[in-house]
C-alpha cells in the first residue's frame, strides 16, 4: 500500500458528523466509551486572547459612563434591516438579555448569562432564541468600538439594563467581570431529546406534576428557555401552567414573588412576534448558508421585518405603551376578562374581551392603527393562581414597590452565576450583601499561621479525618456559578453538616476538635480546616518517603447562618463523589460519568483527577471507610500503588455486581482488592490509562506526590477570589 496519504475527490479528511447518528467519531464507533470532552471543553488552544489576558484587569479600565451613553443611543438608533419596534430596540435588547441569564439553573450552576455562550451552539440556534441573533449584531458596532475592554458575555447582561433603564426603570446596579468562552459548550446536558420542542412529558416521570422534571433541567422543553407560553404541552391551562412556572423558576432560584416581578416585567416591555408564516422561515444559524454569516431564521420570501417579523409566533404587545416602565401590564391583565385566540402564525393566545380603543398599543410602524394586546398562559397564570394572583394584587396597588422587587430580581437574574460580590467589578456593584452572593466576611491573615499548624498536627486527628474534611470542605465549588467551596467554612452550618455525603458523626467529631483550635489560633475555621488537610498530604507523603509542603494562603473567612441561603445551598449537596469513592444511591448515569460532572465543575483537568483519585485512594478517605480501590498495603502513604496494581498484569478483574469488582491473582485466583466502576475505569478507558501508566511507572513517585499536591492546591483554592 502507498504510505502517501490520498483523499478521493470531493472528500474532506476530516470527520465531519461528530454526535449523529452518522457520524464516524470514536464516540459514534462506541457510544459507550467515557467522553472526557467535558474536561476540556474549554481549552486555552480556543482563546484567541492568550493565556496572559487578564479580562478583569481590562474592563477595570473601561469608561463605563462612556459606553452606558452608548448603549442609551443606541436604543433608538433604528436600522433599516432589522428595524426597532416603535423606534426602540429595548424590547429586543431584554428578551436577549432575559434568554442569555434565565438558562441558568440551580441544580448544577450551569447556563446562565456568565460566559456569552448564547453567541454558540446549540444556544444560539435554540427555538425560543429565534432573532437574538439580530440583537447581538445590532450590537456589534459597540463591541468592536470598545474592544477586549468589553466582553460579550458582559454586553449581553448589560443591554437588557441599559433598556429598562432607557425606558424609565430605576436598576438596582450592575456588575463587570464576565469572561467569555470560545466554543460552545457542547457537553452541557440540556435534556436528553433528539428533537426541538418535544412534548414535555419526555423530561417529567409524570408531566402533571411539575416536581418530577428531570434534574438538573429547569426548562419544560427542549429549546425553550423556561415554559411554554401556549400552555403546558402547547395546550392551554392558566392553572396548570402556573405549577410548571414556580417549578421551574424555583430551579433558576426565584421565589413566587420574584417570579411574578420578572414576569410582569418582563412583559411590560416590547413584544411576541407572529404575525406572519412560520414556515417560511429558513435554518437557524447553526445551519444556514454560508452567505447568511451566521443569521439564521432567514425569510426571504416576504418583507419579514417590522410588524411582519415572526420569532415565537405569538402576535402582540403585553401594554398600552410597549417602551415605557409603568403599571400597564397589570392594568390590562387584571382589569380585563380575557379569551383564547389564534395568532397570525396560529399560536394559542389570549386577547381582552371589549377593550377600550385607547387602551389598545398602537402598531409597531404605523401610530395611527392600534393593535389587540395580549397575554400568553404564563401571564394568565399570574392572574388565576391564588398565590400569584395575591402578589400580583399588591404590586397593582403599590408599583413603585413592583419596581423594587423587579429591579432587584432582574439584577439577581443577571448576575447569578457571577459567583461572590467579590468579583463584580465598575461603579454601579450595589453596596448591599445579599444573601444568594453567599457573603463571606473577610478572613485573618496575620495570624500565626506556624503555630497553628504545630496545634493541629498535635491534635491526634488521623491524616485520613484531616484530608477528608477538608476535601469535603472544598469539593463543593462549581465553577459553573462560582458557588460553594472552602472559603466560609458552611461544611459546619446547615444544611452541609447534614448531608450523607459529608458523614455527618465523623465531622461533628473532627469539628469539635478544629474549631477551638481555630479560636485558640486567631484563624478562621475555614482556614484551619484547609491546613488540615495539608498537614495530613505531608505526612502521608513523608511516609511515603518524599518531603513535600502543600501551598497554604491564609485569609479565608466563616460564614454564619444568617449569611447562608440554605435552601440555596442544597442544590449544592453532592449525590455522588469519585473521589471517595462514594455514591448515594444508583442512578442512570455511570459512577465514571458522575464523576466526570464533578470533576468539571471543579475545574480540573483529566490529568488531575487521575492523580487525585489514585490519591485519595491510597490515602484510605474512601466515603465510610469502604476498601474499594484501596490498591496498596501501605494505607496512608502517598504511594502510587493505586496505578502500580491497577496496571499490573498478574492480576484480573470479575464483577461482582453492577458496581463492585474483585482484583485477582491470575495464578491462584485469591482476591487482593475490590473496586468500583470509578476505580477500573483508569484501567479501561484508553485515554485515562495512557494518564495511570504515567504515574505508574518506576520514575514517577516524586512525579505523583507533585502532581497530587499541585492539583490538591487548585481544589483548595477554587473559590480564593481574593488570590487571582
Amino acid at each position: 500500500m502507498d504510505s502517501k496519504v490520498s483523499t478521493a475527490a470531493g472528500r474532506c479528511p476530516v470527520m465531519h458528523g461528530a454526535n449523529t447518528t452518522t457520524g464516524t467519531t470514536v464516540l459514534d464507533w462506541w457510544p459507550n466509551s467515557l467522553n472526557l470532552d467535558i474536561l476540556h471543553q474549554h481549552d486555552g488552544k480556543t482563546d484567541p486572547l492568550g493565556a496572559g489576558f487578564n479580562y478583569h484587569a481590562e474592563v477595570s479600565t473601561l469608561d463605563v459612563a462612556q459606553l452606558k451613553a452608548d448603549l442609551k443611543a443606541f436604543m433608538t438608533d433604528s436600522q433599516d434591516w432589522w428595524p426597532a419596534d416603535w423606534g426602540h430596540y429595548g424590547g429586543l435588547m431584554i428578551r436577549m438579555t432575559w434568554h442569555a441569564a434565565g438558562s441558568y439553573r440551580a441544580a448544577d450552576g450551569r447556563g446562565g448569562a456568565g460566559t456569552g455562550n448564547q453567541r454558540f451552539a446549540p444556544l444560539n440556534s435554540w427555538p425560543d432564541n429565534v432573532n437574538l441573533d439580530k440583537a447581538r449584531r445590532l450590537l456589534w458596532p459597540i463591541k468592536k468600538k470598545y474592544g477586549n475592554k468589553l466582553s460579550w458575555a458582559d454586553l449581553l447582561a448589560l443591554a437588557g439594563t441599559s433598556a429598562y433603564e432607557s425606558m424609565g426603570l430605576k436598576t438596582f446596579g450592575f456588575g463587570f467581570g464576565r469572561a467569555d468562552i470560545w466554543a460552545p459548550e457542547k457537553d452541557v446536558y440540556w435534556g436528553a431529546e433528539k428533537e426541538w420542542l418535544l412534548p414535555s412529558d419526555q423530561r417529567y416521570g409524570d408531566v402533571n406534576d411539575a416536581a418530577t422534571m428531570e434534574n438538573p433541567l429547569a426548562a419544560v422543553q427542549m429549546g425553550l428557555i423556561y415554559v411554554n407560553p401556549e400552555g403546558v404541552n402547547g395546550k392551554s391551562d392558566p392553572l396548570k401552567t402556573a405549577a410548571h412556572v414556580r417549578e421551574t423558576f424555583k430551579r433558576m432560584a426565584m421565589n413566587d414573588e420574584e417570579t411574578a416581578a420578572l414576569t410582569i416585567g418582563g412583559h411590560t416591555v416590547g413584544k411576541a412576534h407572529g404575525n406572519g408564516n412560520a414556515d417560511l422561515l429558513g435554518p437557524k444559524p447553526e445551519a444556514a448558508a454560508l452567505e447568511e454569516q451566521g443569521f439564521g431564521w432567514m425569510n426571504h420570501a416576504t418583507r419579514s421585518v417590522g410588524r411582519d417579523t415572526v420569532s415565537s409566533g405569538i402576535e402582540g404587545a403585553w401594554t398600552t405603551h410597549p417602551t415605557k416602565w409603568d403599571n400597564g401590564y397589570l392594568y390590562l391583565l387584571l382589569t380585563y376578562d380575557w379569551e383564547l385566540q389564534k395568532s397570525p402564525a396560529g399560536a394559542t393566545q389570549w386577547h381582552p374581551v371589549n377593550i377600550k380603543e385607547e387602551d389598545k398599543p398602537v402598531d409597531v410602524e404605523d401610530p395611527l392603527i392600534r393593535r389587540m394586546p395580549i397575554m400568553t398562559d404564563a401571564d394568565m397564570a399570574m392572574k388565576m393562581d391564588p398565590a400569584y394572583r395575591k402578589i400580583c394584587d399588591r404590586f397593582y396597588i403599590d408599583h413603585a414597590y413592583l419596581s423594587e422587587t423587579f429591579a432587584r430580581a432582574w439584577f439577581k437574574l443577571t448576575h447569578r452565576d457571577m459567583g461572590p460580590k467579590v468579583r463584580y467589578i465598575g461603579p454601579d456593584v450595589p453596596k448591599e450583601d445579599l444573601i444568594w452572593q453567599d457573603p463571606v466576611p473577610p478572613g485573618r491573615k496575620d495570624y500565626d499561621a506556624a503555630a497553628l499548624k504545630a496545634r493541629i498536627a498535635a491534635s491526634g486527628l488521623s491524616t485520613t479525618d484531616m484530608i477528608a474534611t477538608a476535601w469535603d470542605s472544598a469539593r463543593t465549588y462549581r465553577g459553573s456559578d462560582k458557588r460553594g467551596g472552602a472559603n466560609g467554612a458552611r461544611l459546619r452550618l446547615a444544611p452541609q453538616k447534614g448531608w450523607l455525603g459529608n458523614e455527618p458523626q465523623r465531622l461533628q467529631r473532627v469539628l469539635e476538635v478544629l474549631e477551638p483550635i481555630a479560636v485558640q489560633s486567631g484563624a478562621s475555621v475555614a482556614d484551619t480546616i484547609v491546613l488540615a488537610g495539608n498537614i495530613g498530604i505531608e505526612k502521608a507523603a513523608k511516609a511515603a518517603g518524599v518531603d513535600v509542603k502543600v501551598p497554604f494562603s491564609p485569609g479565608r473567612g466563616d460564614a454564619t447562618d444568617a449569611m447562608t441561603d440554605a435552601e440555596s445551598f442544597s442544590f449544592l449537596e453532592p449525590v455522588a463523589d469519585g473521589y471517595r469513592n462514594w455514591l448515594k444511591q444508583d442512578y442512570a448515569a455511570t459512577a465514571e460519568e458522575l464523576l466526570l460532572d464533578r470533576t468539571q465543575l471543579m475545574g480540573l483537568t483529566a490529568p488531575e483527577m487521575t492523580v487525585l483519585v489514585g490519591g485519595m485512594r491510597v490515602l484510605g478517605t474512601n466515603h465510610g471507610g469502604t476498601k474499594h480501590g484501596v490498591f496498596t498495603d501501605r494505607v496512608g502513604a502517598l504511594t502510587n500503588d493505586f496505578f502500580v496494581n491497577l496496571t499490573d498484569i498478574a492480576n484480573a478483574w470479575k464483577p461482582t455486581g453492577s458496581n463492585s469488582y474483585d482484583i485477582v491473582d491470575r495464578k491462584t485466583g485469591e482476591v487482593k482488592w475490590t473496586a468500583t466502576r470509578v476505580d477500573l475505569v483508569f484501567g479501561s478507558n484508553s485515554v485515562l490509562r495512557a494518564y495511570a501508566e504515567v504515574y505508574a511507572q518506576d520514575d514517577s513517585k516524586q512525579k505523583f506526590v507533585a502532581d497530587f499536591v499541585a492539583a490538591w492546591a487548585k481544589v483548595m483554592n477554587a473559590d480564593r477570589f481574593d488570590l487571582a
